[in-house]
């Protein structure tokens, strides 16, 4: 029996059907829906954390500083992360994760009825951030799992579209519960939120690694790490996305921070204005999400990419600028879009084309390299915000991301169908 004969019987028996809506495919609907509630808490703290750090400090580049230990936290985990999800129970691991990250956020509105605590800030987030890097590395793994390898982008889009929707209601209610009862009770919906998705989670039924689809003779964790970071830097595409989107996310991982300082500094605005902001540049994600699929069967990979990298720096540079709460949840809704779509396509090609054993390994691999550096950059643009103001390092910023879209035409990434393994 071929291997294609083969990962088609497994197929059918795990109830993966090509032609069939994704909706209707039973295990995939239980983790959509799963990751569609536990976005829609994380939404509350990416609010509530911040502004509970503004409210009791009234800095942004305290702001930044808790964003930088949270992505230190995130790259140490990455290193490991992907050994730990080539080598164990997926479906448990998420579980877990979930449980964990349920704890660990339940904890803050508690202590926060004694008077804010901000090292607790600094101790949950951190671990919350590794916690989600497991999981993030195991989520990649998992789709693939869940539908036929055909239709992964258009899966990760639709995850995409729909965690989104739930960002526009999760700002929003953020903003209300923030400004009705403090920031820390909408960190408590956060935490409940990963108590249904680990419940959602029990009901998905992932495809077995079997056969070809097993993890490799364990040799060692550093010669595992070894492996994933090999093939990582071999792969022409797969090397030059993950150094463009190094330099990238050092210079974005604090945009957030940056956003709601604009709005609450700048612009003077409430609790609830942040909120409503945020839930409009979900509306992006959306959209991006959306389109992704279609943009890329049309203009192939290296376009959709590079196009929605450029469109990302050009939003970015405006948000500083623009003086008015409409044009600034515009900007974002834009930037959000575009890096939905980058975001999608790039992780959908890694499913596509790296072998089923190495995928957690690789996806690792890629996030710490990625990520290596963006924690240093989110405190460098929180710091610069506040002593040059946020239009000029915005524009900096922002300038900066479009071009690396300009060098990604000079890589392989500017090939339409970059999809042709390794030997």
């Amino acid at each position: 029996m071929t291997n294609e004969a083969r990962r088609a019987e497994r197929a059918a028996r795990s109830g993966i059907t090509a032609g069939r809506p994704l909706w209707r495919q039973r295990d995939f609907g239980f983790f959509w829906l799963a990751q569609t509630l536990s976005v829609l808490g994380d939404s509350f703290s990416l609010i509530a954390l911040p502004l509970l750090v503004l409210k009791a400090t009234g800095s942004v580049a305290r702001m930044g500083l808790l964003t930088a230990v949270g992505g230190v936290a995130m790259v140490l985990a990455a290193v490991f992360a992907g050994v730990v999800v080539d080598r164990v129970d997926r479906r448990r691991l998420l579980i877990g994760c979930d449980l964990v990250r349920m704890l660990l956020y339940g904890l803050v509105p508690l202590v926060w009825l004694a008077g804010p605590h901000l090292w607790l800030l600094y101790v949950v987030l951190p671990l919350c951030e590794a916690v989600g890097m497991l999981f993030a590395v195991g989520y990649v793994t998992v789709v693939r799992g869940l539908v036929d390898v055909t239709r992964l982008t258009e899966a990760n889009g639709r995850v995409n579209a729909t965690a989104a929707a739930a960002g526009v209601l999760g700002p929003l209610g953020a903003g209300l519960v923030a400004a009705w009862a403090g920031p820390a009770d909408a960190v408590a919906v956060d935490a409940a939120s990963y108590a249904v998705s680990a419940a959602l989670l029990l009901f998905v039924r992932v495809r077995e690694r079997t056969g070809d689809d097993r993890p490799a003779e364990r040799k060692g964790v550093w010669r595992d790490l070894r492996t994933g970071v090999g093939y990582l830097v071999r792969h022409p595409v797969l090397r030059s996305v993950t150094g463009l989107l190094a330099v990238f996310s050092f210079l974005s991982l604090g945009i957030n921070d940056l956003l709601i300082y604009h709005l609450k500094h700048d612009l003077g605005r409430d609790d609830g204005t942040v909120g409503t902001v945020m839930a409009i540049g979900a509306v992006g994600t959306i959209a991006g999400a959306l389109l992704v699929a279609r943009l890329r069967r049309r203009l192939g990979f290296g376009p959709t990419w590079i196009g929605a990298t450029a469109l990302c720096g050009l939003a970015f540079a405006g948000l500083g600028w623009v003086r008015t709460v409409p044009a600034v949840a515009l900007l974002s809704a834009v930037y959000l879009a575009c890096v939905g779509m980058a975001g999608t396509c790039s992780m959908s090609l890694r499913q596509e084309i790296t072998p089923e054993p190495l995928l957690g390994r690789v996806t690792a691999a890629h996030w710490t390299l990625q990520y290596s550096l963006a924690p240093a950059g989110a405190a460098v643009l929180t710091w610069a915000a506040e002593r040059y103001g946020t239009a000029p390092v915005a524009a900096v910023a922002g300038a900066c991301c479009t071009l690396i879209a300009v060098a990604g035409l000079g890589t392989p990434i500017r090939h339409a169908a970059p999809r042709k393994q390794l030997s």
